[in-house]
């Protein structure tokens, strides 16, 4: 007997607005059916909305992550031994020889094009106060230059200083990679941002942005946090994110394509970061490893390296996740910290321990979770966000070295506003007027200055200088008037690595 049409009709309709069926099933073998729960409510727009951001997800992916990382363990001080100062290459021990025969050997490699940079910036400067990336952030130099202008006119620098390297001081050309990881949140803005600045001097063809990923944020039992009815609440997944990102966008074989053998890694709010190092790629070739990191001395809330156990490998521990009692423990001998070796971000990897970890990354991955304030239907909720960090990868290299800088001359981190107690703009732009007026007095320049001398000071631009080298025939017998910044009058050709240079306030 055939149903009354009315019947059949209410139960076509019953079934053309319940959820996708495999797609339901789907969320209740992993526990996250509770996306689907208001999807009565839903019109069919954000009913089609919802099904594409559920299927868009890996899930057996994204449930393993959110297993192992909320069923980590921390760590112990039985599980971390401190590095021991001899497997570092520290910085009173580099002699002036030892320096200019590491920067030879970083020179020539960047010269045959061995060299890619890659830098990590996802971020937006919301901490700052800013809704552009962190990059485009001006910290106040009297040049008024971007972090991202400072960075490329660095690698600009560094071409030059290449290519008269192995032409003996005739001119050449050569061309470092910089490879820029964005974030869904950042992508759009920062290419745009490079193209009305005209690559600031670089060629176009020789930046290549790619994406990181995002991964759902949960609540503390695991289950997605929804931020509206129809869209899971999702966060980047974190700098470690880089690898995946790496392979999923095939740039790994486009460097080795390139013939590019190292990666000078770092992350973009570094004021003072010196890209594509030659000293330091000249260290990392020399002593033959797989990753190499700067450290530095602990002043601040850093990360710092450990070994894994009596004999282990090198890794790194946030400061976040080490017990209080181990981040001030003192080794009586030295009077210094016992970890007392700070990651900075600024890393170097080949190319072959890149395509290890991010082959083989993933199988192990148990992400560092960040309890946050999590956007969502409820308004903010108390949940977890889940990154990677790109230090994650020092657990799995073979070997690793460490190469000790001076914070005052590397690291001028810019991750707060003005008013905060540390790393802020205000703070970062000192710092490199403290560490550029050192070089020109070094150079035998002169300041005057009509405000305190510890609150100015002279910005070198980085087309003049890498690192305070070349610098005498701009500044000897020269008075500046801080805070200014001395920059190129013109890009003259020159068998000498010297700039024209003029004063501006």
């Amino acid at each position: 007997m055939r149903e009354p049409t009315a019947v059949v009709e209410g139960n076509a309709m019953a079934a053309a607005t319940a959820p996708p069926q495999a797609l339901l099933e789907r969320l209740k073998d992993y526990g996250q059916e509770d996306a689907f729960a208001l999807w009565d409510e839903l019109s069919p727009e954000e009913r089609e909305l919802l099904v594409h951001d559920i299927e868009s997800l890996d899930l057996p992916r994204v449930d393993r992550i959110i297993r192992r990382s909320l069923g980590s363990q921390g760590l112990s001080a039985a599980t971390i031994e401190p590095v021991p100062e001899s497997s570092v290459s520290k910085f009173e021990d580099r002699t002036l020889e030892e320096r200019e025969r590491l920067w030879k050997i970083g020179l020539k490699a960047i010269s045959e094009g061995r060299l890619a940079v890659l830098l990590l910036s996802g971020g937006q400067g919301t901490r700052l106060g800013s809704s552009d990336p962190k990059g485009c952030f001006n910290i106040g130099l009297p040049s008024g230059k971007s972090l991202f202008q400072l960075q490329a006119e660095r690698i600009l620098c560094i071409q030059r200083l290449a290519a008269q390297a192995v032409n003996e001081g005739s001119a050449g050309f050569v061309q470092i990679h910089w490879y820029i990881m964005t974030s869904p949140f950042t992508d759009e803005a920062t290419r745009k941002y490079f193209e009305s600045h005209k690559y600031f001097g670089l060629e176009a063809d020789q930046v290549t942005f790619f994406q990181q990923g995002t991964i759902p944020c949960v609540s503390k039992d695991g289950r997605f946090i929804m931020e509206t009815p129809y869209r899971v609440s999702k966060s980047p997944d974190g700098n470690g994110g880089v690898y995946a990102a790496l392979k999923y966008s095939k740039l790994l074989e486009d460097m080795a394509t390139r013939g590019i053998r190292y990666i000078d890694c770092y992350g973009v709010d570094n004021a003072l970061v010196r890209v594509a190092d030659p000293c330091f790629l000249g260290y990392f070739i020399d002593k033959g490893v797989a990753a190499a990191a700067k450290v530095a001395y602990p002043q601040e809330k850093v990360g710092v390296f450990v070994r894994r156990g009596k004999g282990g490998p090198l890794s790194v521990v946030e400061y976040s996740e080490l017990d209080p009692s181990l981040a001030s423990a003192i080794n009586q001998e030295t009077g210094r910290l016992r970890f007392c070796w700070s990651n900075v971000c600024l890393h170097m990897f080949t190319l072959d321990f890149l395509n290890q970890v991010a082959n083989g990354l993933e199988k192990d991955s148990t992400y560092h979770v960040a309890e946050k304030k999590i956007p969502s239907i409820h308004g903010y909720t108390m949940g977890f966000k889940l990154e990677q960090f790109i230090f994650d990868a020092f657990t799995y290299a073979p070997s690793t070295a460490l190469f000790e800088v001076l914070r005052e001359e590397e690291f001028a981190p810019v991750k707060n506003a003005n008013g905060s107690n540390y790393d802020t703009p205000d703070s970062a732009r000192l710092l490199v007027l403290r560490l550029h007026t050192r070089w020109v007095v070094a150079a035998g320049g002169f300041l005057t200055h009509s405000v305190p001398l510890y609150a100015t000071g002279v910005e070198v631009s980085p087309l003049c200088s890498y690192a305070g080298e070349n610098l005498e025939a701009i500044c000897r017998g020269r008075t500046f008037h801080a805070p200014c910044e001395i920059k190129m009058a013109a890009v003259v050709p020159s068998s000498k690595t010297t700039c024209v240079a003029k004063e501006t306030n």
